[in-house]
């Protein structure tokens, strides 16, 4: 005799999700990392990677407060990023290499690195930016209606409620 789900969950627990909130969880999950891999794409300089493009605009993210503004370390972009601390590393690396970050002992823990964008890193972020945000504002003028328009708003907005704790 099978056993009803819900039943078998202990007391307390959440209900399993309704399963239209599963569909919109695969859906919006599949459209944002389409949608990030296009914004991205529109924007990649051929001489980077997809890896080094994603460092560079972390770091300056990471570097805009100015409790962080004389940099971070290669741990705190590896976290952010969600990857290895050697993969941090050559990407880094690269960056220094083509003239786009640098790296400057921590004057308060001379064993450490801070990573900094240079002038042309910073141009290079705001080059890109410029260049993610004509992209997709072109693709949703063309594409959306008007109450399109206002209905990606009202989305963007609950989904931004999500990202909240």
């Amino acid at each position: 005799m099978p056993t009803d789900p819900v039943a078998s969950e202990p007391p307390g627990s959440p209900p399993p999700p309704s399963p239209a909130a599963v569909q919109a969880s695969r859906e919006v999950r599949a459209v944002i990392s389409r949608l990030r891999r296009r914004i991205l794409g529109a924007s990649e300089a051929e001489d980077l990677t997809l890896g080094q493009s994603t460092a560079l605009a972390r770091l300056a993210r990471e570097t805009e407060t100015p409790a962080t503004a004389a940099g971070v370390t290669t741990s705190v972009l590896a976290a952010a990023e969600g990857v290895r601390h050697q993969s941090m590393t050559a990407t880094v690396a690269a960056l220094a290499a083509r003239g786009l970050v640098v790296r400057t002992p921590d004057p308060e823990d001379g064993r450490r690195l801070l990573i900094t964008l240079t002038p042309e890193g910073r141009r290079r972020v705001h080059e890109g930016r410029q260049a993610r945000t004509e992209w997709l504002a072109a693709r949703l003028q063309d594409e959306c209606t008007e109450e399109e328009l206002r209905a990606v708003i009202a989305a963007m907005s609950v989904l931004e409620r999500l990202t909240h704790d």
